[in-house]
């Protein structure tokens, strides 16, 4: 059993998009540090709060890193449960509308947004927010980025919502933004609310740059073509993409073979996962990133 799942992770991270490799990295932080918690309370009350984001300026002098550590850190099931699930789903809503590229960048950029907007607000009006200048953790920054990256991208888009049936995705994020603007003057996890607005803020504001030529992702990330990793891409849609086209190609001139084979498997993979994949399947990923 442990050889099969060390299998699956390892062709996530060979093959798989980056929505599920950076869910990958969430799981296995927060089931490292739930272990800790459990087995050895005392030393992980000392040694987490190195790795969460402090509320002060002063203090994050000691410890930087807390920057991008405190994104991939929750403490409770259901807040890493509800985090990765809503990724989960606006993740692959915006990979598939700009790029599997974009990701990553906007789930970074998003926390660190929210970081800033954080530290701003513990600075100079803990008081009005009640943030009192203690310790934030999570993905839910990044997750906001994400989700409005997607609203903003088309909001049109569509989603089945368990009792709702299907929901535009401009309703959800207007109920997100409502809420997390009114939690931001409640008692309990303002913080976290003010740190959800940055994220939202990148959100927008990569979308409109992007409309004007301005890439935010490419600026701040590369993706090397170097290592074990091979890399496969989708054909790119368009950026005025308003309603769920997914199955859809574009008019004009056919695909290639070997790339409709590769959007093919592509396909399988994201119903049936890497396991569903054959030997051949398997090969002619690794020879389309070669070629790419």
């Amino acid at each position: 059993m442990l050889r099969s799942i060390k299998d699956d992770i390892r062709d996530t991270f060979n093959y798989g998009n980056m929505v599920n490799k950076i869910i990958i990295v969430n799981v296995a932080v927060y089931m490292i540090f739930a272990l800790i918690q459990a087995f050895a309370p005392s030393f992980y009350a000392s040694f987490s709060p190195w790795f969460k984001l402090p509320g002060q300026f002063s203090a994050l002098i000691y410890q930087p890193w807390s920057l991008i550590t405190h994104m991939f850190l929750h403490e409770g099931f259901w807040h890493v449960a509800w985090n990765m699930m809503v990724f989960y789903t606006f993740g692959n809503i915006i990979g598939d509308l700009l790029g599997d590229r974009v990701i990553l960048p906007t789930y970074i950029l998003g926390g660190l947004f929210g970081a800033l907007l954080y530290l701003l607000a513990s600075t100079f009006a803990p008081n009005y927010f009640y943030l009192g200048g203690g310790y934030a953790l999570g993905a839910s920054a990044g997750v906001m980025a994400i989700i409005f990256g997607a609203v903003s991208t088309s909001p049109d888009y569509q989603i089945h919502l368990i009792l709702l049936g299907p929901v535009r995705i401009k309703y959800i994020g207007l109920f997100i933004l409502f809420f997390d603007i009114i939690g931001t003057r409640g008692m309990s996890n303002s913080g976290g609310h003010v740190m959800h607005l940055g994220g939202t803020a990148f959100g927008f504001l990569m979308v409109y740059l992007l409309r004007q030529g301005i890439d935010l992702t490419k600026l701040s990330f590369s993706r090397s073509s170097s290592g074990k990793s091979p890399r496969v891409t989708r054909p790119k849609r368009s950026l005025t993409v308003v309603s769920d086209n997914r199955g859809r190609k574009p008019e004009g001139k056919p695909a290639p073979k070997d790339e409709t084979e590769v959007d093919a498997i592509l396909d399988k993979i994201r119903t049936s996962g890497m396991q569903s994949l054959t030997d051949a399947e398997r090969q002619i990923l690794t020879n389309a990133s070669k070629n790419d």
